[in-house]
């Protein structure tokens, strides 16, 4: 078995959570669907790339989903998405690499919030649309 670059402590980690008493304890499914986003998507990236891989966010439980201003059916919720970047990478460059690789996903979002941007990567068991997006506001 390969080293596993990611924890599920990693994926919940939340400093809004903690900054307002939020409780962020996934459930079993949703550690399962960690497990299986960590192993199918965010470990061949790590191991493709050797370079860090910087989580912004991962689970969130339906109260930080609302706090942060996530969407009422995010994947997050699930623990089926994660944001990232790619430590000494152009994000454009990450998502490339991935889209032309065989790593599945549900979808490859390019996201980007003022001077701010990021990968969003999800994973569904079985129901994978390999779907790329990309939201600019």
């Amino acid at each position: 078995m390969s080293k596993l670059y990611f924890s599920i402590a990693e994926l919940t980690h939340s400093n809004k959570a903690i900054l307002h008493g939020i409780d962020n304890t996934p459930d079993l499914e949703s550690i399962d669907n960690m497990l299986h986003l960590i192993f199918y998507c965010l470990n061949p990236i790590r191991t493709a790339l050797k370079k860090p891989m910087l989580v912004s966010s991962g689970y969130r439980c339906k109260e930080l989903n609302a706090k942060v201003g996530g969407a009422s059916n995010s994947q997050h919720t699930k623990g089926q998405a994660i944001d990232f970047i790619v430590d000494g990478m152009k994000i454009k460059d990450v998502i490339k690499f991935i889209r032309n690789t065989n790593i599945e996903y549900d979808q490859l979002i390019y996201e980007k919030r003022g001077a701010a941007e990021w990968i969003h990567i999800s994973y569904v068991k079985g129901r994978n649309r390999n779907q790329y997006l990309e939201i600019v506001e």
